[in-house]
């Protein structure tokens, strides 16, 4: 039986998309961030479409703040939110980040279960209503716009809730946002938890009700999709679900049930679709977290077919398996083949209809490596395309290059490898020897860049299926106390592992800070 839809919604409601990947999304474990990678994703996300960007934590870290205050002042037409705890110092903080936003956000929380209050905040329940009245109130001194959070929101007691969040809407709160911390709620609990709020909460017909949930057990993006059926009308999301522990509310998975099955949700939302796979990857590559295969909307296989009768399926009518159009989160609508005899008329064509725009000095150089991969390759995708284009512009302006290499390994011995590479203008030579051929490759760029550094995690894909599809190697190094991240790619694994840790060790000699919250503050900020 379908759920009563919640008094007051009406078909159609515009749903505020409020994305939190460079806050929440940036904690997860290895999801790492430069102050330049953090803006080339909020840009993405501009473009993308979301209503509010939370860029940060400023008062976790020096390094926090100069990037929530950096994208404050670079983004237009979205809001800019900074995190602070209910406390003064934090909210100051944060206030001084966003400052030079078009749009600036406060967004303030503390705990409201009892579980919190007793073995965390050690504060009563009247301590913590003053404090969510004085906090707001400061909050509202520096903006308009105040979103206050009650953590653990769903083992809070329901008319404590409502107590606390009518003190943070007489306070000025713009914004009410009911978490689930720690991923503990059912969609039927969920759905009730946010009308027994609309209900009954002072005020609450002037405020946004706004929902954040984690996936400790699978249920984030059902949860959310049950509360906003109840009557939220903000998303709290991050690309590809990332986050704490299992993460967060996938932000594609929560625009396309509503793009698909509005109908059943009263909800819609302002996201350019055709930009979900583009962002996705984006954010994959930098942070060195990969998609897993079958995620919904964004993973590889998520359009793919390979069962006898699915193939048949489609090949008579695409809508017998495929219940949205693949060209409308991103994906190619149909196999871009191109080879070396298209010529380079056909392979602008072909990034074009791709999505791919380049001036002509990286246009000769994309087609040169271009027909170096199509005699290597029985056809060429349009993801073989993207994948390439990506691994030069990131290889542009590296300060370590590959230039030559060679591995050499047989069966009952080590792997011996030699490489050339270009740091500074300079060449350097090395040698390594390993228990495989990648492991004996590194060992040579060791020896001739002579950073010392610890391989943390290295992981490898096929851009595209079959024997013949290129190689992209995501890898994450550790290095004088930062942990640095680099991709690679080519047909051989082997030159793809090179090209990727070349890639992080450039980002060594460049100085990139990465964003990595220490222990303490790490801890005290896990809120959603």
């Amino acid at each position: 039986m379908d759920e009563p839809r919640a008094p007051g919604v009406r078909d159609g409601r515009r749903i505020l998309v409020f994305d939190t990947t460079l806050r929440d999304g940036e904690q997860s474990p290895g999801a790492t961030l430069t102050s330049d990678e953090k803006l080339e994703v909020a840009d993405a996300l501009v473009a993308l479409g979301i209503d509010v960007m939370e860029a940060g934590f400023p008062a976790a870290s020096p390094g926090d703040f100069e990037a929530v205050r950096s994208i404050a002042a670079r983004v237009k037409g979205v809001a800019v939110a900074g995190l602070a705890r209910c406390n003064a110092k934090d909210i100051e903080r944060a206030a001084q980040a966003v400052r030079g936003a078009e749009a600036a956000r406060i967004h303030t929380f503390i705990a409201t279960s009892d579980i919190h209050l007793q073995h965390k905040l050690r504060m009563s329940r009247n301590e913590v209503l003053e404090r969510v009245d004085a906090m707001v109130r400061l909050a509202k001194r520096f903006t308009s716009d105040v979103e206050f959070s009650a953590e653990d929101a769903t083992r809070s007691d329901r008319d404590y809730l409502v107590e606390v969040f009518s003190r943070a809407v007489a306070a000025g709160a713009t914004t009410l946002n009911v978490p689930d911390t720690v991923g503990y709620t059912t969609p039927p609990e969920y759905a009730a938890l946010i009308q027994y709020l609309r209900e009954r909460v002072h005020g609450a017909e002037d405020v946004v009700f706004s929902v954040h949930c984690h996936d400790d057990l699978g249920m984030a993006t059902a949860n959310t999709l049950a509360a906003v059926r109840a009557g939220a009308t903000q998303v709290e999301v991050t690309v590809t679900g990332l986050g704490e522990r299992a993460g967060n509310t996938s932000l594609e998975e929560v625009v396309m049930a509503l793009a698909t099955r509005g109908d059943r949700f009263d909800g819609r939302t302002g996201i350019h679709t055709e930009k979900l796979v583009p962002v996705s990857r984006l954010v994959s590559g930098l942070t060195g977290l990969a998609v897993q295969a079958n995620k919904a909307i964004v993973g590889e296989n998520a359009f793919a077919h390979e069962a006898g009768i699915h193939q048949d399926g489609m090949l008579k009518d695409r809508t017998t398996y495929e219940i949205m159009n693949p060209t409308d989160v991103g994906w190619e609508g149909t196999k871009l083949v191109v080879g070396k005899h298209s010529g380079r008329a056909g392979f602008r064509n072909a990034l074009q209809e791709a999505g791919v725009r380049l001036d002509e000095e990286r246009l000769n150089e994309a087609y040169q490596r271009f027909l170096e991969l199509a005699d290597r390759k029985k056809s060429v995708t349009a993801a073989d395309l993207i994948a390439l284009v990506d691994d030069q512009l990131e290889a542009e302006g590296a300060p370590v290059r590959l230039i030559r290499w060679n591995a050499n390994i047989g069966s009952g011995g080590s792997a011996t490898a030699s490489v050339v590479v270009d740091k500074g203008g300079q060449e350097f030579a090395g040698d390594g020897e390993g228990n495989g051929a990648v492991n004996a490759l590194l060992q040579a760029i060791d020896n001739a860049v002579g950073i010392p550094c610890e391989l943390e995690e290295y992981t490898v894909e096929a851009v595209t299926p079959g024997e013949d599809a290129q190689g992209q190697v995501r890898l994450r190094v550790r290095a004088n106390g930062g942990v640095y991240t680099g991709t690679g790619l080519a047909t051989d694994v082997v030159e793809a592992s090179a090209r990727a840790y070349l890639a992080a060790l450039s980002k060594i000699v460049l100085g990139a800070e990465t964003a990595v919250i220490p222990g303490p503050v790490s801890a005290v900020s896990r809120w959603t």
